[in-house]
Parts: C-alpha cells; sequence; structure tokens
C-alpha cells in the first residue's frame, strides 16, 4: 500500500487493515475500533477517533483516507422515494435508490457503472458498460445514505438491483457483501434481508450461493427463450435452461426460495399462456414471483398491461400456490427507474454544469 496515495478504507476487510496496522507497529485490536468509528459512527477523519492515541491517528491519516461519495442531485418522490445520484472519483456516476415501506426502507445499490447486458426494457442498459465498481464504492452507497437519514434505523434491507449486473463484479460484490452483513465491525445488515439480483450470470450463481446467505433475485421476463433472448441478450449465451437448471443447484438456507422477478410488457410476455408456461417452467424450483408491471420510459416502445390482464396473469401463480406479488415501481415521479435520473443528468451537462 503506497503511503503516497492513502487507500480508501472502505475497500479492505479486517485482517487486512490488521495486517497494515500491525506492519506499524500498532496492536491488531485496534482494528475493531477504527472500524466500529467509520461504519457505526460514521467517522469521517481520524482525528475524531478519540480512543486512538495521537500517533495511531497519524500512522492512520497517512495510509488511509475515509472517503464519501460525491452527491451530485437527491430527488423526493410523492410516495417517500428517494434517489441520489452519486459522482465517483474519477467523474462517473451512478445512482441508488431508498424506497419507503410501510414499516422499514429498503436500498438499492448499484454494482457497475452502466451495464454491458443490455436488456431492452432497461435505460441503463442502453447507455452500456463503463466500468465495476470497487468494494468500497458499492459499500460507500450503504453508508453514506445511512448517514443522510433522519432514521437510520428504519434501512434494514439492501438490494442489489441498480445499476450494473452484480454477478459480473463477482469479487467486489463478495467484498462489498462481507462488509454490510459485518455483525461486529461492519454495517450490520442481516443476510437474510440483503437481496443479490441477477440477470443470469449463470457461472457465478453456484459461487454465491456457497459463499454467502444472501437471498437471490433472479430477472426472468420471459417464458420462452425466443422472447427472452430479445429482451434480455445474456440469454443466447445463457438460454432459459441452464439458468433455470443452476437456480435448481443453487444452495439456498433454510426456509428460503429463489425470487423470480418477471416485468409484464403488453402483448410481450403477459398472456395467460405465459403464466402457464412461468408454473411449469419453476414447478422443481423453491420459488417466489415478483410481478413488476413495466415502468415505460422514453427508451422503448413497449407499455404496461391493463391492470385486469396483471390480475389474470397473478391468478394464473395463485392457482398453482405460488407466491406472487405485484410490485409497481416506486418514484415514477422522480425518475426513479434505474438509469433514468443518470441519463438526464448527463443531458443536462452537456448544456450546463449539474
Amino acid at each position: 500500500m503506497p503511503s503516497s496515495t492513502p487507500l480508501d478504507i472502505l475497500e479492505i476487510n479486517k485482517e487486512q487493515l490488521v495486517t497494515v496496522l500491525e506492519q506499524q507497529g500498532i496492536e491488531k485490536y485496534r482494528a475493531d475500533q477504527i472500524l466500529k468509528w467509520v461504519y457505526f459512527r460514521q467517522a469521517d477523519t481520524f482525528d475524531a477517533m478519540t480512543d486512538l492515541g495521537v500517533k495511531v491517528r497519524n500512522i492512520l491519516s497517512r495510509q488511509f483516507s475515509i472517503l464519501r461519495l460525491s452527491r451530485v442531485h437527491c430527488e423526493t418522490s410523492r410516495d417517500g422515494t428517494r434517489k441520489y445520484l452519486f459522482r465517483l472519483q474519477d467523474g462517473k456516476h451512478i445512482e441508488s435508490v431508498l424506497m419507503q415501506e410501510k414499516s422499514h426502507d429498503t436500498l438499492c445499490i448499484s454494482s457497475q457503472v452502466g451495464c454491458g447486458q443490455r436488456c431492452k426494457f432497461c435505460l441503463t442498459g442502453a447507455g452500456g458498460f463503463e466500468r465495476n465498481l470497487t468494494r468500497g464504492e458499492m459499500v460507500a452507497q450503504v453508508r453514506d445514505i445511512m448517514n443522510d437519514l433522519e432514521s437510520p434505523n428504519r434501512l434494514t434491507n439492501i438490494v442489489f438491483m441498480g445499476m450494473g449486473e452484480p454477478l459480473a463484479n463477482y469479487d467486489n460484490l463478495i467484498g462489498a457483501l462481507q462488509t454490510i452483513t459485518d455483525n461486529e465491525t461492519g454495517l450490520r445488515f442481516a443476510s437474510r434481508r440483503v437481496t443479490v439480483s441477477t440477470a443470469g450470470w449463470v457461472p457465478k450463481l453456484g459461487e454465491l450461493g456457497r459463499d454467502t446467505k444472501v437471498n437471490l433475485a433472479i430477472s426472468l421476463n420471459a417464458t420462452d427463450n425466443q422472447t427472452r433472448s430479445m429482451l434480455m441478450p445474456i440469454n443466447r449465451k445463457y438460454p432459459i435452461e441452464k439458468l433455470l437448471e443452476a437456480c435448481g443447484r443453487y444452495i439456498l438456507p433454510p426456509g428460503r426460495r429463489i425470487t423470480f422477478e418477471y416485468i409484464l410488457i403488453k402483448g410481450v410476455n403477459d398472456s395467460a399462456e405465459d403464466a402457464q408456461r412461468l408454473v411449469r417452467l419453476l414447478r422443481p424450483i423453491k420459488a417466489k414471483i415478483n410481478l413488476i408491471p413495466l415502468n415505460p420510459h422514453e427508451g422503448i416502445d413497449w407499455l404496461r398491461p391493463e391492470a385486469s390482464v396483471i390480475q389474470r396473469f397473478q391468478e394464473v401463480l395463485y392457482q398453482h400456490n405460488y407466491t406472487a406479488i405485484i410490485r409497481y415501481s416506486k418514484g415514477e415521479d422522480i425518475s426513479a427507474a434505474c438509469g433514468q435520473l443518470k441519463a438526464r443528468s448527463s443531458r443536462l451537462s452537456a448544456r450546463e454544469p449539474v
């Protein structure tokens, strides 16, 4: 670790911090104190860590920084949804969305700048992939937004459903999950309240089940390969059969199910026949289903199905004893769909500073 360029402490785990401390002649138990200051007390400087000696604080200041994301914009919806646009150290932008539920808040965070999956219903994919987020950049979204909340204890759920394909950034994802779910020196989120969503990155599915105890969500969105390949190009490489085979082998913690996300698009995948095929496809898997009526945006020509069609689709699933919840998009009045705020800010920045 070059001393000339302090490393953001959010980028390392406890064991790595201990190694640096011991190299500097600092007792390893100090690592717990330091990380509790960073994550529990939201310290921004090492000088704030008053139970450490001045010598230790000076060494830490030379070795490390404690970075915050630069908040470019924040909008709040009529329904309480809050969308953040952050600027990273290299000038690139990512989005995070805080969603209010009746009894708790859920934070949707990004794992990449842009996305290379190019799903046709997603504005993020239209902009292409720029780079992976680091472990610290993913953790910072949670830490910084917790610090922005009047009642941070309401934030109980984290979902990796923002910009990017989490499993395509696997090593950094696992590092971020370790910090987010660390109950001693991390952000203290229960694994059962953290969900990783994938478009179907089959090679890493087995590893995720082995390496973590978080929830898995699969963005399915079609019941035949032709339709899914049209909507989600990743299906050409990992078709439905391979994806569901991997899901069948997935190691689930006791009492858990895989969530299958199904965006309903008028005239594309919303028929009763689609619902029946979905039932047959998921029969071998411990599954529950989120039905998500399309959130139209200017990048697509598709429409949301009528309410009666949505309810008919749900009823077919009910008849076969599936848990099927209709989840309408939150924050539609503030461009809360993934990629919309970033795209809008990019257009504005072409004319004036954001």
